[in-house]
């Protein structure tokens, strides 16, 4: 799912001296961290803030099917970090060599409530390769519940790894979390009213989003430049 589909939403320092050890230091670039979708891409951005870089190539088609470059395949293994979103998202990570220390799936904690999907129906996008979205429903961000458990393993895995931050991706963390609870608050408010009455979607990606509203939704493949 790309930008357009979010319906979310929701130091450098330099080190100079005269001493010999800071004599060999002349800079301490930011960590650098890969990100496989949009969301975990926001996600750690409002955490790290302007401590970490964060990228999120920019991909032709639904990031979950995409294929990545070589050139941007060797940019993911020499990060510090890349964030997964699990669930079966991002079906070239299975195809290529990434270091697994560096590997976080940053839904591992609620495997128990991913949906199952059978029988999914293969389409393509504008024009490209025909896909079926998997025996497993992946955009989990879409319950804000859930996101909020992403970005709490982002929060984790940055402040194991770089503690001298910890109290901005405190703060970050922390902001974050009250925008998605804010959200979810307003979805729950905006959908309370439906009770059992059919809503249609575009895309079969509204899953979570559906459970947790518990929303008599069924989804369909409308694409943008496609006429129904």
């Amino acid at each position: 799912m790309n930008k357009r589909n979010f319906i979310l939403l929701l130091g450098v320092v330099t080190l100079t001296g005269c001493s010999k050890q800071e004599a060999s230091v002349t800079k301490a670039e930011k960590p650098v961290v890969y990100t496989v979708n949009y969301p975990l891409a926001y996600f750690a951005e409002r955490i790290a803030g302007d401590t970490i870089d964060v990228h999120f190539p920019e991909a032709e088609g639904d990031p979950a099917f995409w294929t990545p470059t070589t050139d941007q395949i060797i940019a993911y293994q020499n990060a510090d970090l890349i964030l997964l979103n699990g669930a079966g998202y991002a079906k070239w990570v299975q195809q290529v060599s990434l270091p697994p220390a560096k590997l976080i799936d940053t839904s591992v904690l609620f495997k128990d409530q991913y949906i199952p999907i059978n029988g999914a129906a293969a389409h393509a996008h504008g024009g490209g390769e025909k896909h079926a979205h998997g025996d497993i429903a992946f955009t989990t961000w879409l319950n804000p519940q859930l996101a909020m458990l992403q970005a709490e393993a982002i929060h984790r895995a940055f402040s194991s790894r770089w503690p001298l931050h910890r109290e901005g991706f405190d703060a970050g963390f922390n902001a974050l979390k009250k925008d998605l609870q804010e959200l979810d608050e307003r979805l729950a408010s905006a959908f309370s009213g439906y009770g059992n009455k059919p809503i249609t979607g575009s895309h079969p990606v509204y899953q979570y989003l559906a459970r947790h509203y518990a929303l008599n939704l069924k989804s369909v493949h409308w694409e943008p430049d496609t006429l129904p």
